[in-house]
């Protein structure tokens, strides 16, 4: 396969750096076992998806007003943090920290694009010790439109000074790959979360496992290559 060219690293966090997931679902799980909804793992997985605030909604109805609703999201993120900070060095993607670390000593520009929440993404990057890698880290509560819409990536972009077309993006999600391509980024997909057929009708540059084996070369003028 052809090395990609890009003057700047986009990362997703949730899925591409850290492999957590099924960790959002336990967290899920323990929540709504608190507010008197008894579901499996198993049910999670397949029922619980999007907004912290419209799950609850459509759970709930006009159960809990806006406020509690803000309130309770607050607690699974909480609970998401707890369960996950005693296993969050096991469950970090291979090579993920050698890969930024090398591309770091190259000077390469690099930024977090993430649409998870801003105390889980810092929570996540303090953990990983990259945050002084970083030129600019995006969350949730920075954009208006989320994946796949390529707000995150373009606010991504400009806060490293990279024109959002050179940049070369990591993802593991389906809507975070058509944001890549709505954004024009060549995008690498790790394959933590989703399966390649999922990814079908999408432009990838790459499916990897993890990042073990990336290189990043220098080219004097131009930018940097990725060799796969």
């Amino acid at each position: 396969m052809r090395p990609i060219s890009f003057r700047g690293i986009l990362f997703d966090l949730d899925g591409t750096l850290v492999d957590n997931m099924m960790v959002h679902h336990r967290a899920w799980q323990r929540k709504l076992s608190e507010l008197g909804l008894e579901y499996s793992l198993e049910r999670v997985k397949e029922e619980i998806h999007g907004v912290n605030l419209e799950i609850l909604e459509r759970l709930f109805g006009d159960t809990y007003t806006p406020e509690d609703r803000i309130r309770i999201a607050g607690e699974k993120e909480a609970a998401y943090r707890d369960i996950f900070a005693p296993e969050l060095e096991a469950n970090t993607v291979g090579g993920a920290l050698d890969f930024i670390k090398a591309a770091y000593a190259q000077d390469v520009p690099m930024a977090i694009a993430t649409a998870g929440p801003e105390e889980n993404a810092f929570f996540v990057i303090d953990r990983l010790g990259i945050r002084e890698m970083l030129g600019h880290v995006v969350h949730s509560g920075m954009v208006t439109s989320g994946k796949p819409d390529p707000e995150v990536f373009r606010l991504a972009a400009e806060g490293i000074g990279v024109a959002v077309a050179e940049c070369l993006i990591f993802e593991d999600s389906v809507t975070g790959a058509q944001a890549a391509n709505n954004a024009g980024c060549p995008v690498v997909v790790l394959t933590t979360t989703h399966q390649r057929e999922e990814f079908r009708g999408l432009k990838v540059a790459a499916f990897r496992e993890d990042f073990r084996g990336l290189i990043v070369e220098r080219v004097e003028g131009e930018g940097f290559l990725l060799a796969l």
